[in-house]
C-alpha cells in the first residue's frame, strides 16, 4: 500500500481503487485522501458511496474510517470533497506566506506549530520581537501583498542532507511531516519562503484569496500565536471590521481618515477632565480633614481625628501619613470599610489597625507610623464611633 498521493497531486479529487482491507476502516490500493497530520485535518468525501469520517496513517498505512462497511477486493470509486480540499490547500499555503512575512519582520524567528480548523488557521512563532498590534497589521499587509503578486508555489523531494543544509528552509520536527527518511519534501513560494512540509498546497499564491488576521495570543513561553482566516469567514470578518470603523467615524462626526485625530482630541479632553476631577476630589478631601480637625478629641494623652471620608486607598494613606499640625493620630475610614491610620510617637498605627480588625474583622497591617486595613464588617460610622469611645 503506497502512501497518500494527496500532497503530490492535490488537484486529483476522484479516483478508482481496490479495497485491500475491508470493514469500516478500509485500506485502498492507492489513495488521494489526505490523512490528518502536520496540523492539517483529514480530507472529507466518500468511498464507494460511504461517507469518510476520518483518515489516519496507522503503521505506515492510510486508514479510511467510513460510515459503513466494504469488502476486501471491492472496486470502489472515491470522491474527495472539493470545497474542503480547496480550503485546506489555500489555508496551508497562506500559513507559509505568513511565515515568510514573519521572516521579513521578526528577529530570531522560529516555527512553533501550525493548525487548520474550519473557521481559522493558526501559526505559532518563536521570536524575540514583540508582536504588537502594529506588527499584526504589517503582517496582514505583507501576506496580502504576496497573494496579490501571484507567486508560484512548487514542491519537490530533496535529499535530506541538502534540505538540512539550506538556511532558508524552515523545519519543525514536531508538527511538520516529511523530514524523516532519505528525502525531505520542500514547499517553496518563489522568492518568499521555503519549508519542509507534507501538506496540500495551491500552485500560486494568487489562488489563496484575501487573508484576514484575527488575533494574537501566547500559547506557551516564548511563543506568539497568530490566527487568521481565508475565504468567506475572512471576508465577512473584514466587512464587519469596516462596518465598525465606519460606525465609529459617524459617532465621532468625521470620516475614516479623521478617526485617529478625533480619538486623540477625545483622549486629551478626557485627561483634562480627569485632572479636574482629581483636583476637586483633593479639595473636598482637604475640606473634610479640616472639619475633622475642628472636631478632634483626646485619647490617652494624644490628639486624634477620626472620620468617614470618600477616597481610595492611596489617598487615605497619603492623608494619614501627612497629618495636620497638632494631630498625633489620624484615622480615616471609607463608607465601605477601608481604613488607614497614621500616628507619631504618641501611638502605634499598626497596633490600632490590629485592634480594629480584631473588633470588626477584615485584614491589614503596616508600620507604627502608617497602617491600613480592608474588608471590615462594619460601616464607616460604626468604626469611627468605636474609636471615639
Amino acid at each position: 500500500m503506497a502512501p497518500s498521493k494527496a500532497a503530490a497531486e492535490p488537484e486529483t479529487l476522484t479516483f478508482e481503487a481496490t479495497v485491500e482491507t475491508g470493514g469500516d476502516e478500509v485500506v485502498l490500493s492507492e489513495t488521494y485522501f489526505y490523512p490528518q497530520g502536520g496540523g492539517q485535518p483529514a480530507d472529507r468525501g466518500t468511498i464507494g458511496g460511504h461517507r469518510v469520517l476520518d483518515v489516519q496513517t496507522v503503521d505506515g498505512e492510510v486508514v479510511h474510517a467510513i460510515d459503513g462497511t466494504l469488502e476486501a477486493g471491492d472496486a470502489v470509486e472515491a470522491m474527495i470533497d472539493p470545497a474542503f480540499r480547496r480550503y485546506c490547500m489555500r489555508a496551508h499555503t497562506a500559513s507559509h506566506v505568513l511565515y515568510g512575512a514573519g521572516r521579513r519582520l521578526f528577529d530570531e524567528l522560529g516555527y512553533g506549530g501550525f493548525g487548520i480548523d474550519a473557521e481559522k488557521v493558526r501559526v505559532d512563532f518563536s521570536t524575540t520581537t514583540d508582536i504588537d498590534d502594529d506588527a499584526l497589521v504589517e503582517l496582514e499587509r505583507l501576506v496580502n501583498r504576496c497573494v496579490w503578486e501571484s507567486r508560484p508555489v512548487t514542491w519537490e523531494p530533496l535529499p535530506r542532507e541538502e534540505a538540512l543544509g539550506r538556511d532558508d528552509v524552515a523545519f519543525n520536527s514536531k508538527t511538520e511531516e516529511g523530514i524523516a527518511g532519505e528525502t525531505v519534501r520542500v514547499v517553496e513560494i518563489e522568492g518568499w519562503d521555503a519549508a519542509a512540509c507534507g501538506g496540500t498546497h495551491v500552485g500560486n499564491t494568487g489562488e489563496i484569496g484575501p487573508v484576514t488576521l484575527l488575533s494574537r495570543s501566547n500559547p506557551g513561553e516564548g511563543l506568539t500565536r497568530v490566527e487568521f482566516s481565508v475565504g468567506p469567514d475572512g471576508i465577512d470578518r473584514r466587512a464587519a471590521e469596516k462596518r465598525t470603523a465606519l460606525d465609529a467615524a459617524a459617532e465621532l462626526g468625521t470620516n475614516l481618515d479623521g478617526v485617529v485625530d478625533s480619538i486623540d482630541r477625545l483622549r486629551s479632553e478626557r485627561d483634562e477632565l480627569r485632572a479636574e476631577r482629581d483636583e476637586l476630589r483633593e479639595r473636598v478631601l482637604d475640606a473634610r480633614i479640616d472639619e475633622l480637625v475642628d472636631g478632634s478629641f483626646e485619647r490617652n494623652g494624644a490628639t486624634w481625628i477620626a472620620g468617614v471620608v470618600s477616597a481610595d486607598g492611596d489617598a487615605l494613606r497619603e492623608r494619614v501619613g501627612a497629618r495636620p499640625d497638632g494631630i498625633d493620630v489620624a484615622a480615616l475610614v471609607t463608607p465601605n470599610g477601608q481604613l488607614a491610620v497614621g500616628a507619631n510617637d504618641a501611638a502605634d498605627a499598626g497596633e490600632i489597625v490590629e485592634r480594629l480588625t480584631d473588633a470588626f474583622g477584615g485584614g491589614g497591617g503596616g508600620s507604627p507610623t502608617v497602617a491600613q486595613a480592608g474588608g471590615l464588617d462594619a460601616d464607616g460610622e460604626t468604626v469611627v464611633e468605636y474609636l471615639r469611645e
